[in-house]
Formats: C-alpha cells, structure tokens, sequence
C-alpha cells in the first residue's frame, strides 16, 4: 500500500464523533445522530438510523406530519439529506429546495438549469461537506456540479466557475460530443468530493472516470480511468487506444466509503454500446466491476468484474454498503454489494476476498460471428439468488387458464437458458430477473450490528434480440435504428412508461421542443450533443411526421458524416420488452417483487414476502402477487425496516426486521419511488419519503416530498 493510504488509515483514526463525513489535518465533521447526512444515510451506505423512537409498540400509530407538493409530474427518487433539522432535497425538475424538518416550510429554492423543465431528470441526491462552521451542499444537475451555501441557496462563487463545475471538462476528445449526467451524488471523504456520472449507452459516449475534486475550488484532484490508458492496469482488455475511441463503465449508482481506512467503494456499469460488443473485443476492465479506490490518490487496491464482457447490460445498480461480520468468531469488516442478476456479492474490505464461494460458468457463445463473448463468467454459489434464475414454461402464470394458454405459445417462441445467453437476431431471448433487476438504484438497508442485508428485488421477466442494421434505409431512420431503437423499439412502440412510444407523438410538443430533448435529452433518456443540426432535424421529422422526405434516403448525400454518430453499428438491440399477458400484467407466476432479509454471517435467507399489490387483482383475490419496485429500505434501531418503492399501490410500509411481518401501511398520493430518510427534530422523529406516479400513467400524476411522524 502507498504512504498516502498508510498516512490517511492513522488520520481517519483520529476523526470521531457519531458521523463523520470528512476530516481535514485542521478540524474534523461532526454529524449527530438526528440527521441524516449522505446519500444512504452515512457515506457506509448502509441506510440505517441509530433512532428509536418510532418502534414495534407504536409504528401504528404513524400518521403524516406534513406533506410539501410539487407542481412537477415528472419523477421523483431524491433521496434527500437532512442536516440541522432542514431537509435538502430536489424537485423532478431538479430545483434544490430546503425545507422545513418539522413543518415542510419552504425556506429556500434554487433553479439552476436554463430551458423547458423536460430537460431535467431525475437526480438521487445531495452531498453536504462541513468543516467546523462552514457547509456547503452538492448537488448534480445534469452535467454540471453545483455548490450551494445551505443557509440561503446561494452559490458558492470559490468553486468551480462562480459555483458551477462542468463536469465534461477533463474528459478525453470532443467533450462537446459527450452526455454526462450526475444522476447519483458524490461522497464527500475530507476536503474532497468524489463523483462519477451517467452518460449515453450508445456511442459517442464519455468514458466513465471516477474524480474527486477540491470542496473549496473545484479543481481536480485525482482521476481514475475505467477504461485505462496505453500502459495502465486493465489496457489489454480492450482494443488499442480503447480509452480515446470507447465509453462508458462508468460510475452512474453511487459509492461507499470506508472512511476510516480511507477507501471508496464505486461500482461501474457497462461498457458502450450494451448489447454488441464488436467492436470491444476483450473483458473490458474496468466495466461492470466493484472497485476499491484509495480515496486520496484514487489508486486502485482491488477490484472485482461480475460480468466479462458485458452484452446484456448487467451492470452493477445500487451502491454498495459497508458491514461487518462474524467467520469462525473473528469480526471481518466487508462490503456488500447487489446486482439485476440477483446476486449478493460479500468482499473483504481490505483485500478484496470473495467472503462467499465465487465459482466459474461456461458462457454459451454469440450466434453473430462478429462477437466474442467471454468463455466463462464468475458465479455465486452463495447466498441463494434473491430472484429467479431461468424462466420454464411451468413458472408462467396462471392467472387464469387462457392467460397461460396465451404465455406458453409465447414462450415456445423465446430462448430461456438463465444468465449469460447472447442476444440472437433470430428469436427473443428471456432475461430473468429483467433488465430493471433483481436490485435496482433504491439500495440495501443493513443492520451493522447483526450483519443483516434487506432488499427489495424485481422478479419479473423482459425480452431483447439483436438485428442486423439494415442497408438502404434513409439516414433519419438509420441514426433512430441507430441511437433510438434500443429504447423505442425498432418498431416505435417503446416499453411505457419509461421508454414511451413514438408511434404518435403528443401534440403538445412542438418541433423545438422535440430537437431540444434530442439535444438535451428528457428523464430516463440521454442528450445526444454529438448529432449534427441536420441530423436532429431528420429525427425531429421522423418522430412528427414519418413519412416527411426528410427519412428519405433522397437525403443521404446532403448530410455530413457527423450527423451519423453510432450508425455505422453493425448490429442493433430491438428494444426493451417486458414479457406482459394481453392485460398488462407480468406473464409469469407471482411473487412479480420481493423483499429479504439474508444473514451474511452465514448467507441464510432469515426471511422473505412478496412485495406490493396490484390493487384490482386484490380486489378479484390475489393479494400476494408483489410488484416492480424502485427505490430502496431504511432500518432502525428500534427493529424497523421503512420501504414505499412499490409502483401501483402507493402505500408506504414498515416491516418487523426480525421477522418480515408487515406492522403498518399507509397509502399516499403519490407512489414512493424513492429510497426515505429518517431524522429528529425537537425531540421528534420523522421519516421522510419522495413520491411520484411517473412510472405509473394510469394514476393521477403529480409529486411531494411526505414526513410521517407520531402524533404529537
């Protein structure tokens, strides 16, 4: 280990306190016990509050202490932070906003984007570094790293460009070609902040460095490359000069910090584009990874790649969490992290040691000859997969006989072998738990005194296959195939509500506002500043009006080779499908969402309960079908475990930890599609929750942020 880790292990040592979330060598920061003051609660990640005052007797008795609405309907996950009794948090359209702890009171709002709120997606979190007296808060609004003083909203003039860092500045190439969003916040470790970001899933896209930048000044610190550089650790798992020519494995989910060995933990996605990697030969370090950084010089320690190779977009969704357990009577600091597949993987802090049995599993390979697919892939033996693992024709459901009549003609059509089967270009292939997981960004909870992980898992089954990008086809429709495809479908029809149809565009968008969501991208979906005016445009007319000349092939001479950014792919992903019955439901067997608790001293399930309701299948008897969720738990000391996350029923719950028993519900407005925090103020305890219908366009839309309370 280098000087600078061994010298930030003995001055972490000295920073105490109940929550430390930096420590410089002139004061340390000090949080206490009633706020909630990072992303997940402390930079562990573990989502876990020392408060005891809502508790088994009383949780019954939980009612809404106050409720602050938002005009915007678009989707809320903020996780917010509270620090001092005010809770900091972002709107949809990615206004900050501090309220209010103990009332909601608006106390002051800062927009800092320019244009059409359909610009903003939706962002996670906050970041808040303190030093003595001084607070500045941080926040990611799109490509940009903004620093607040969290007394008035203000912007901090010291850091970056009058408070603003563009976050594209430093990256290799054309950084004006680049979509970079900071969709997940940094970790704050001493006087730095440490980010990643999302960026486009087809190419051109930025490769995803791992930064940390000064608190004060917004200058760059130190820099490490996920997809290295001539010479550097990694490099031969690309093609040459992969690092000036490929993107992505990037950090787009969040981070965990050790702080007192100085050591951040930064789980990456997948490498550019998802499904076809061609032009990518190699395992394609340091994509789809856990890594171990030193959090001051961003050395590398360890690190570990689940997938090789990545074709499937089984990147790594959730930050990790810190925890420590107990092998042969000895206490083995780890970190835990979850997967989409539905794996829990269990390393040693330190020295990267699986804790769990790590096997090998013979990769089918590509039917396209153009690929090469990894020979084999890392496999956990243990815990057991916390979703199913291969879709049979005896698991689709049966809801009614004609609906399994209808699901197993379906799936006669289908390849289902499990994990790691290539996409075909001539049938679909199932990819069980789905491409929304397994686990998603919400997180894990865990109980750092019993080594206890609880998550909330997805268990339902999606569809994707490859064609070959067609020749002949005018150029509007070569760059949709291109870039637009793998989210719309070949055919326009999208997968609602996340990826919408194109097939008839709303008439409340003009022509500018389609360009400028191209440009810019809108939600879910990234900008692509690469495209030229002329090739915007033809896109622009492909989606309002498809049978204009401009998707003519009539057009292809006119338009400079800028315009064609990723469609010279050879092969093209036709879009995300979940696997529905006629009626919209999943067409497998229920439970279509779980929760669990797994005890990672031993890798056994404690328990296990479906998780949410379709509340009109309730209503006809079918009350434990659980649905998709996003968004993560919370636990308490007093044995609670706080979830909202499910996406039709809107109901905000808390479970007995010990045992799974369901002890209080409550129904919102709006669905909880993020992950609470819990926080005093004046000596009462609040749990806080962002909700949404976004992902629900069936509900009455619309957002607020909720604090639940006992009465007073």
């Amino acid at each position: 280990m280098t000087q600078a880790f061994m010298k930030g292990i003995a001055l972490s040592a000295l920073c105490l306190g109940i929550f430390v979330s930096s420590c410089s060598d002139s004061e340390q920061a000090v949080f206490t016990a009633s706020d909630w003051p990072a992303y997940g609660g402390q930079n562990n990640g573990n989502r876990y509050s020392t408060l005891t005052q809502v508790n088994r007797a009383n949780v019954s008795r939980l009612k809404p202490a106050w409720q602050f609405n938002m005009d915007d309907a678009g989707a809320s996950q903020t996780q917010p932070i509270v620090v001092g009794g005010v809770v900091y948090g972002l709107t949809p359209t990615l206004d900050v906003i501090a309220l209010n702890g103990a009332s909601g009171e608006l106390l002051w709002s800062f927009s800092g984007l320019d244009g059409p709120s359909y610009f903003k997606g939706p962002s996670r979190g906050l970041s808040m570094w303190k030093n003595g007296d001084k607070e500045i808060l941080f926040v990611g609004l799109v490509d940009k790293l903004i620093a607040i003083d969290p007394d008035n909203g203000e912007l901090v003039a010291e850091f970056g460009d009058d408070g603003v860092l563009d976050l594209r500045t430093g990256l290799p190439g054309d950084t004006s070609r680049f979509y970079v969003s900071l969709s997940s916040p940094g970790v704050i470790y001493r006087d730095t902040i440490i980010v990643g970001f999302r960026t486009a899933e087809s190419p051109p896209a930025a490769p995803g460095d791992i930064r940390a930048f000064d608190v004060r000044t917004g200058k760059l610190v130190w820099s490490f490359h996920t997809i290295p550089a001539a010479g550097e650790f990694g490099a031969d798992t690309w093609p040459e000069n992969a690092r000036a020519t490929q993107g992505g494995a990037n950090a787009w989910a969040g981070f965990a910090l050790d702080e007192e060995r100085g050591i951040v933990y930064v789980p990456t996605g997948s490498a550019v584009p998802d499904f076809f990697g061609g032009e990518r030969a190699g395992d394609n370090l340091f994509a789809n990874s856990l890594i171990a950084l030193d959090a001051t010089t961003g050395e590398r320690i360890w690190h570990f790649q689940a997938v090789r190779h990545d074709i499937w977009d089984r990147d790594f969704p959730a930050p990790p969490s810190l925890v420590t357990v107990q092998r042969e009577g000895k206490a083995i600091d780890a970190v835990a992290q979850t997967s989409k597949q539905g794996y829990v993987y269990l390393f040693n802090r330190v020295t990267g040691e699986s804790l769990f049995p790590i096997g090998e599993r013979t990769a089918s390979p590509s039917s396209i000859a153009e690929e090469q697919t990894a020979t084999s892939q890392p496999m956990p033996t243990a815990p057991e997969p916390f979703a199913r693992q291969t879709l049979t024709a005896d698991m689709l459901t049966t809801r009614s006989p004609e609906m399994n009549d209808w699901a197993r003609e379906q799936f006669s059509n289908f390849i289902s072998a499990g994990q790691f089967v290539p996409f075909s270009t001539k049938q679909p292939t199932v990819v069980f738990p789905g491409f929304d997981g397994g686990a998603e960004w919400g997180g894990a909870a865990i109980d750092p005194g019993r080594g206890i992980i609880y998550i909330n898992s997805n268990d339902i089954a999606w569809t994707g296959a490859l064609a070959a990008s067609p020749d002949g086809m005018g150029f509007a429709e070569a760059l949709y195939q291109a870039q637009c495809a793998v989210c719309h479908g070949v055919d326009k029809q999208g997968a609602p509500p996340e990826f919408p149809a194109l097939i008839n565009a709303p008439e409340s968008l003009s022509p500018e506002d389609v360009r400028n969501i191209i440009r810019r991208g809108i939600g879910r979906m990234p900008g692509f500043p690469a495209l030229a005016p002329e090739a915007v445009d033809g896109l622009t007319d492909l989606v309002l009006n498809p049978e204009s000349a401009r998707s003519s092939s009539s057009q292809e001479d006119s338009v400079p080779s800028s315009s064609s950014a990723g469609s010279d792919v050879p092969y093209r992903f036709t879009g995300y499908h979940r696997f529905l019955d006629p009626d919209g439901y999943p067409a497998v067997a229920p439970p279509w969402g779980t929760l669990n608790a797994i005890d990672l001293n031993t890798g056994e399930y404690l328990w296990k309960v479906p998780f949410g309701e379709h509340p009109e299948l309730k209503a006809q008897g079918l009350e434990t079908t659980g649905s998709e969720n996003y968004g993560g738990p919370v636990l308490t000391a007093s044995g609670l475990l706080f979830i909202g996350a499910t996406l039709f029923d809107r109901k905000f719950r808390a479970y007995d930890a010990a045992t799974g028993e369901l002890l209080w519900e409550y129904e919102m407005p709006y669905s909880g599609m993020a992950t609470p925090a819990v926080y005093m103020v004046d000596g009462r305890q609040y749990i806080v929750i962002a909700t949404s219908n976004s992902r629900n366009r069936r509900a009455p839309q619309g957002s607020a942020y909720i604090a639940f309370a006992l009465p007073e």
